[in-house]
């Protein structure tokens, strides 16, 4: 029987060109069988301070529950250490991260035991590819200039569409004046055309929306042909989900800020979104990404899967993605970055349009561990 050997959370800090260079942080997590075998797992740390205490979880609940284990007992280690860790985290917070990089980890390294991929050990592949878009964050003042940047994913990159992230760093100053938010997409309308997708996502809670201006964007916004509004409120404000709900026609998306499958079961029973957002290294990694689509399956409605950070959670997110028929599209940045492209051997891009299914065992990517060194550091 193969066993887990050891468990190591390596967090790194790396410049982020699609943030405007932002220094964004993530903790990974190696684990390593007693045959030499590796698999890779993320959680979506953000800052220096939670990288730690993740860290320390991981190196908590992998000493006990995880290293010794039969890698292919995957999910039974998963609910071991879910049960650990109720008690600092029952709806969630950083035991998630922990919990989630582990488990994305163990699929990976399951995989490659095992010499399939991880699609095919949640069941397989209802799809072989997806419609590639462009996640953004917009950062420039001219509006013009945003709009040719976007363009361009769309023309010369072949992305099928474009979701555009405010409230971000630079000068853009997208998502408080709605005549600016709606010009910028009038713009990319006309450059773009008429068939590519357009999202509009409020991304940070910098932001604040009430129902009334968030009705009044998001009506005047579908004139250029929306095709979501993604997380207009805060979770808990229902009420204006409601709101929303009953005076626009587009779909509103919202969901990646739940932490496990309880808030996610609580969200999509409230009937306020159509599209539910799930980032794998932040709601308890694959394994709960797997009980999440079965909800959105029961509700009929989409699920469409966080990739924000790095392959490893793009390919994680991507895994889960093609094997539900209720994904629309999958999510890329569009321009190169360290964590997407040097990170692994074969970067996951974008061909003719759509993202294809990963075709190696486990996760399907090759994590190059020099690039992780040189990232590497002590939060």
């Amino acid at each position: 029987m193969t066993t887990v050997r050891a468990v190591t959370p390596i967090s790194v800090r790396y410049p982020e060109p699609n943030d405007s260079g932002a220094i964004r942080h993530l903790t990974l997590c190696r684990i390593e069988a007693d045959d030499g075998t590796v698999g890779w797992g993320e959680a979506v740390t953000s800052w220096p301070d939670v990288c730690r205490a993740t860290e320390a979880m991981i190196e908590g609940i992998a000493k006990e529950l995880v290293v010794g284990r039969d890698p292919l007992d995957n999910v039974e280690i998963w609910r071991s250490c879910r049960r650990r860790a109720w008690w600092y985290g029952n709806r969630g917070g950083i035991s998630s991260f922990a919990l989630s990089a582990i488990d994305i980890a163990l699929w990976d390294l399951k995989g490659r035991l095992l010499g399939v991929p991880v699609a095919q050990l949640l069941g397989g592949a209802h799809h072989d590819r997806l419609p590639a878009i462009a996640s953004t964050h917009p950062s420039a003042a001219s509006l013009e200039q945003e709009a040719d940047r976007h363009a361009r994913y769309v023309s010369e990159l072949g992305y099928q569409g474009c979701k555009l992230g405010l409230g971000k760093r630079g000068e853009a100053r997208l998502g408080s004046d709605i005549e600016r938010d709606v010009e910028l997409i009038r713009l990319l309308r006309e450059r773009m055309g008429p068939g590519p997708m357009l999202m509009w996502d409020r991304g940070v809670n910098t932001l604040t929306w009430d129902a009334s201006f968030a009705i009044r964007l998001t009506t005047a916004l579908e004139e250029h042909g929306l095709t979501w509004i993604e997380e207009p409120f805060e979770p808990d404000d229902i009420d204006s989900f409601r709101r929303l709900k009953s005076r626009c026609s587009t779909l509103v998306a919202s969901g990646e800020r739940e932490w496990n499958v309880e808030g996610y079961r609580s969200f999509i029973a409230t009937g306020v979104a159509d599209v539910i957002g799930f980032d794998p290294g932040r709601a308890e990694g694959i394994t709960g990404g797997r009980r999440v689509i079965e909800l959105v399956e029961e509700a009929g409605v989409w699920f469409n899967a966080h990739a924000w950070s790095s392959a490893i959670v793009s390919a994680a997110s991507l895994a889960l993605s093609l094997t539900t028929p209720r994904a629309l599209v999958f999510e890329l940045k569009a321009d190169e970055n360290p964590m997407q492209h040097e990170l692994v051997e074969s970067p996951i891009g974008v061909s003719g349009g759509f993202v294809e299914a990963l075709g190696g065992p486990g996760l399907g990517i090759d994590v190059r561990e020099s690039v992780v060194d040189a990232y590497r550091f002590s939060p």
